[in-house]
């Protein structure tokens, strides 16, 4: 383990403040001489002769092959491969994130080569991704089989896991969305980063170690982008919770160890800045232990510069006027270097020569990019950005640099001085450019754009007019980082809309469920019989009611039958699921004594009012269902027979289990028994309303597929939690498994394959997406609930 150290944060500071005060001043001295302006717009005369196209006369019959839009992501990718744009598509976009995210030079030969290969094996997924239904970029299942093709299935397995409780542990107040965004993309680039570095002839298990370990600490960084960046730029900490907080990530970055998290927290803070703390000191501790000794003080006054660069930024006031432009702008070009640095520094790589130093020179340009692009939303929260100081102060600072001439200067910088005036690397940045102005444009109204651009632009009109130009008629500059941008913030936007709506829902089904269980009893015996009591004791425990649920959704959402005709069928799948959990618990089987939080019935009864108990559920269940009147008679006899069939096919899947007791199974036999044990009560709720909706032989198929492996992805988180659930969530004790001698998955093949088991059945379950014709949100969020649970 790495020794506690010490940095000398003002020293490295200040070195990194000359560096970026001397860069400033070569930029200023460029911008107030406007000499990119000349240089520029020759560069964009011969730009512009493979981005502007005058309309031919056959254009105007192939209207049908006109571009749709990007929010169509997969017709979109159809129309650029139909018109043979989507390799020069994919070529600009990587070329792009070989230079921002890599440090690269796009004149190397073995970039090239690198560019080439990624963009034949993208254009090519693509591709077979527009033949799917589904409209989704990418899913849990796809992700999973890509872990699976590179051996990293456990380390995705652990990811999908700290997404998960990232996503429920997200302060009210900040952008949910955004700051899981930003993390994937932290991740990506780490794992960019570490596949630019993999020699060809690398084996397969190092290659595997090596994205494990980017993944690792692809999450570690990127926690601090909404755990720390996102964070003390929200409101939702006080100014003195702020100000503790920020010492303690001060400390942590000069001394390398997290302090405790002590402190003065409101409770309503101390909730969530618990986990924040411990999950960013795991990460911290993880960084630290993976770092050489040779390069860790190096990564951890990157770290620090970083850090402080954005401190000195989130301290500034808007209203204040007398800030100098070296006090706005080196701030930025050091925390806007800094931050590829450090994702570069995190998997303890080596670099070549020229990386740090192109790294620092883009830094800016990137982070330009980004504030004029964020503008508007800037302004509203009050931040200090180049640009947002610009446009409020302008008027009476004139000595103020405008940051949208800086940017062009930048730019001109770039293309001549630092990249050679490489004819590729011109053209990619000038896409970008117009690009990002363009949808700028598009995104904000006509009017409000021409207000700001009459500002940023009122010393520069000429060269103005012929960016507008170029915005207003450039085509073939659109970028796969973009695109993948919206559709992401577009899916997680839509998935916490959806999962949100889903457990309000069940809620409320469950609710509804609840109010309808109770059996009455029978005020016509002369002989009191406790059957009837111990039957709504048991009914009336804290049940999950997930296959009366299930059915509720799947008729009413899904096959849109009348709700108030369902509500026989939800009391029948719940008493038959009871009465399998009564009979499951008897001295005989599992001899539980909790269930639901409270003794089990033969607890609070006994044995013989339990099994009677058992047998009058299954009977009330049948009851149920014969009152379905407004459905066809022959297909209730129909739904009867096949309930009927599913009944005696689980007591079969429970004799297996007792029979198996003290056995070594097989991972086969185990499925087989878990399948008669918990998925055929899934497919009963899934089926049923099909039944009743009468769907095609085809659609029963696929249900059942879904519920077959639904369900015995259901049984392994089951058999994981009693390992390593909490009992005060389950609502019964854990470890029963080992007590009873049980073959499960976790004793069969120990918690990581047991793991890997449950995510192989997981995508089974989610493949058949493809073939159910109806909509299947509601599956997938069931699937998702059924393997990232805690109860």
């Amino acid at each position: 383990m790495n020794k506690v150290f010490m940095i000398n944060a003002d020293q490295c500071y200040r070195q990194a403040e000359r560096k970026a005060a001397q860069y400033f001043n070569l930029l200023y001295q460029q911008a107030v001489s406007q000499s990119y302006i000349i240089t520029l717009t020759e560069d964009f005369r011969l730009w512009k002769i493979k981005h502007i196209h005058h309309p031919t006369f056959f254009s105007y019959f192939t209207r049908k092959k006109r571009k749709p839009s990007q929010k169509d992501y997969h017709q979109y990718i159809k129309w650029l491969d139909y018109t043979n744009k989507l390799e020069n598509y994919l070529d600009r976009s990587i070329s792009y994130l070989f230079l921002r995210d890599l440090g690269k030079t796009l004149d190397s030969s073995e970039t090239k080569n690198q560019i080439d290969r990624l963009v034949e094996r993208l254009k090519i997924q693509l591709k077979d991704s527009t033949k799917l239904e589904n409209n989704e970029i990418f899913t849990l299942a796809s992700l999973y089989r890509n872990a699976q093709e590179e051996g990293v299935e456990s380390s995705m397995i652990w990811l999908i896991n700290k997404l998960t409780a990232v996503a429920s542990n997200i302060p009210k107040g900040l952008d949910a969305v955004n700051a899981q965004r930003k993390l994937i993309k932290i991740i990506a680039g780490v794992m960019m980063h570490t596949i630019d570095l993999l020699s060809a002839d690398i084996s397969s298990e190092e290659r595997s170690k090596k994205l494990d370990e980017a993944i690792r600490l692809g999450y570690c960084y990127g926690l601090t982008y909404p755990f720390i960046d996102d964070l003390l730029d929200s409101n939702v900490l006080s100014v003195t919770e702020k100000e503790q907080y920020a010492e303690l990530i001060r400390t942590s970055l000069i001394t390398g160890n997290v302090p405790d998290l002590g402190g003065d927290w409101r409770s309503d803070s101390l909730v969530f800045m618990r986990y924040i703390h411990s999950e960013l000191r795991q990460a911290f501790d993880y960084i630290k232990l993976y770092q050489k000794p040779s390069d860790i003080r190096n990564f951890f006054e990157q770290a620090y510069i970083f850090f402080n660069s954005q401190e000195i930024d989130r301290k500034k006031d808007l209203s204040n006027d007398k800030y100098k432009n070296e006090e706005i702008y080196i701030p930025i070009i050091i925390k806007s270097s800094s931050s590829r640095l450090i994702a570069r520094l995190v998997t303890s790589t080596s670099s070549d020569d020229g990386f740090e130093k192109r790294t620092f020179l883009y830094g800016i340009y990137n982070q330009l990019a980004d504030d004029f692009s964020d503008m508007f939303d800037d302004m509203k929260n009050g931040a200090v950005t180049p640009y947002t100081y610009y446009l409020t102060h302008h008027e009476k600072r004139r000595d103020l640099i405008n940051p949208f001439e800086l940017y062009w200067t930048v730019i001109s910088h770039l293309i001549h001085h630092v990249y050679q005036s490489d004819k590729k690397t011109s053209e990619v940045i000038l896409n970008r450019a117009i690009n990002g102005l363009k949808r700028f444009k598009q995104n904000n109204e006509d009017k409000k754009f021409k207000q700001v651009m009459d500002v940023l632009t009122s010393g520069i009109p000429q060269f103005n007019k012929v960016l507008q130009k170029m915005v207003d008629n450039a085509d073939d500059i659109d970028f796969f980082d973009k695109l993948l941008r919206d559709q992401i913030i577009s899916m997680l936007k839509t998935e916490r809309e959806e999962q949100q709506q889903f457990k309000e829902t069940i809620k409320i089904v469950r609710q509804q469920i609840n109010r309808h269980l109770a059996i009455f009893n029978d005020e016509k015996l002369v002989i009191k019989e406790s059957i009837t009591d111990a039957a709504n004791y048991s009914l009336s425990g804290e049940g999950k009611r997930l296959r009366p649920i299930i059915t509720w959704f799947m008729g009413v959402k899904v096959y849109g039958l009348k709700e108030s005709t369902l509500f026989p069928l939800l009391k029948a799948l719940e008493y038959m699921h009871t009465a399998s959990l009564i009979f499951d618990d008897l001295p005989s089987q599992d001899n539980a004594s909790i269930r639901r939080g409270r003794p089990t019935v033969h607890k609070a009864y006994n044995v013989a009012v339990a099994e009677l108990t058992g047998l009058y559920l299954t009977q009330k269940a049948i009851e149920e269902q014969t009152s379905l009147e407004e459905y066809d008679t022959k297909t209730v006899l129909k739904l009867i027979r096949y309930t009927a069939q599913i009944t005696a096919e689980m007591c079969k899947g429970q004799a297996m289990d007792l029979n198996s007791k003290g056995k070594n199974l097989t991972l086969e036999q185990l499925n087989s028994m878990c399948f008669y044990k918990t998925g055929l009560g899934f497919e009963a709720a899934l089926l049923i309303p099909a039944i009743l909706a009468n769907a095609d032989a085809k659609e029963i198929q696929a249900l059942k597929t879904f519920a077959r492996h639904a369900g015995i992805a259901f049984q392994i988180k089951d058999d994981l939690l009693d390992y390593e659930g909490d009992s005060s969530q389950l609502g019964k004790p854990i470890g029963i498994d080992v007590q009873n001698n049980s073959s499960t998955f976790v004793t069969v093949l120990g918690i990581e394959e047991a793991k890997k088991e449950m995510w192989e059945h997981y995508c089974l379950a989610a493949e058949t997406f493809e073939i159910i014709p109806r909509n299947t949100s509601f599956l997938k969020h069931f699937l998702n609930y059924a393997v990232n649970r805690n109860y």
